[in-house]
């Protein structure tokens, strides 16, 4: 009954949001259009749904090659390869408005584990990779809430950001999604919903713990304040 009526959720408010965003998204991808490299929309390749790929839309904000250049797969803070338009985006989490079209097709959901890259999923534990998807993925989600200014820890000083994430984000991010698929619930989603809004404004905020008292506990290196 929960996903029958999550999906119907997600389809209605999807299709509500492109309606009374038409306007602004329109005007940023204009803006889009004569900055940067002049592209609008950014079209990646990422692990859904039972395990199978899709084609996640994002608004453009880095360089046409970024996946191959640096860090990859990851971004970190002031990285060279974000455009002036992207920062603002990506800052705003503004950039992740075209996943409704995602959301629309069923391919995505508004709350959910994110969706990863290929080489990120492969870092997961097996019973992770196994489990993990039988939910689908979300424009936002514990991990994204937990991890709001991930850019900032993986841009400290003598952080190798690619060891950084692998051995300690990545276990605990596969945790947190694992505790979702256990708890995931209506009110769960509103409460991650709310979460999101709230950690764009105060990204270090530690609310979610205290919204949430039985998440895996909090690592040492995850700095974050009241």
């Amino acid at each position: 009954m929960y996903l029958t009526v999550k999906r119907i959720l997600d389809f209605l408010l999807a299709l509500l949001a492109l309606v009374i965003l038409i306007v602004p998204l329109a005007i940023i991808m204009i803006a889009l259009r004569f900055s940067g490299e002049g592209e609008v929309f950014y079209r990646q390749s990422r692990i859904g749904f039972h395990n199978t790929t899709f084609g996640i839309w994002k608004f453009a904000t880095m360089l046409k090659d970024s996946p191959n250049i640096g860090t990859g797969s990851l971004t970190v803070r002031g990285d060279p390869r974000v455009t002036r338009v992207g920062r603002v985006l990506r800052a705003t989490k503004i950039n992740e408005l075209p996943q409704l079209i995602n959301v629309l097709t069923g391919e995505m959901s508004f709350v959910g584990p994110r969706p990863q890259m290929q080489v990120d999923f492969d870092i997961y534990p097996e019973h992770v990779r196994d489990t993990i998807y039988n939910a689908r993925p979300g424009v936002t989600g514990i991990g994204s809430v937990v991890f709001r200014d991930e850019e900032r820890l993986l841009s400290q000083p003598g952080v190798d950001p690619r060891a950084f994430y692998e051995e300690k984000i990545a276990p605990y991010k596969g945790a947190l999604e694992m505790w979702y698929l256990d708890h995931r619930s209506l009110l769960t989603d509103l409460r991650l919903v709310v979460l999101t809004a709230w950690v764009v404004f105060v990204p270090e905020s530690t609310i979610v713990y205290r919204t949430f008292t039985d998440l895996p506990g909090k690592p040492d290196w995850l700095t974050l304040r009241s």
